[in-house]
């Protein structure tokens, strides 16, 4: 179990796309698109542009802009949420 100090802080909905992106690189072996995201939360494309923006300034994930599926998690399993 991780400590409160070592736990990243991010907020619900935040952890909600980290726990996805974590979830569906185990199961395709491959990083989710922009477009899976959408169509997983329901949201429109600028929605989760904008969340994988944030994601990456704040250190929670790589990716190389342009290139597809590239998004890299750089957090550990036990550092994620649940996915609900």
């Amino acid at each position: 179990m991780t400590d409160r100090a070592t736990t990243p802080q991010y907020s619900d909905k935040q952890g909600q796309y980290l726990a996805f992106i974590y979830y569906y690189g185990k199961l395709n072996r491959r990083a989710p698109s922009e477009a899976d995201m959408q169509r997983y939360f329901e949201v429109t494309a600028p929605t989760v542009h904008q969340m994988v923006l944030t994601l990456e300034r704040l250190g929670f994930i790589s990716r190389v802009p342009g290139a597809a599926r590239s998004i890299q998690l750089l957090l550990e399993a036990d550092q994620l949420p649940h996915l609900k």
